[in-house]
């Protein structure tokens, strides 16, 4: 008896305040990583698919983001404070 399957895995990549498209409002939004892995025995052995996503932490909207597009937001200057 052979047992596999598929195991997700989700990584947080940042936090970023921005302007939720859906309800318009500044608010943190979560960009996450998640990784989908074949397993054999319960043991992951290689990814077989990858995704990214943001959540409003507001609303709860939620949108796929590209890898590009995930770069280019992790990449974007922070404003200091202090």
């Amino acid at each position: 008896m052979i047992i596999f399957g598929i195991k997700t895995y989700t990584r947080l990549l940042a936090t970023l305040t921005l302007v939720c498209p859906n309800c318009k409002q500044q608010a943190a939004h979560r960009l996450f990583e998640i990784v989908r892995k074949f397993t054999l025995f319960f043991i992951p052995l290689f990814p077989v698919g990858k995704s990214r996503r943001m959540d409003c932490t507001y609303c709860g909207y939620a949108s796929k983001v590209s890898k590009d597009q995930a770069e280019q937001l992790q990449s974007a200057p922070r404003p200091s404070v202090g």
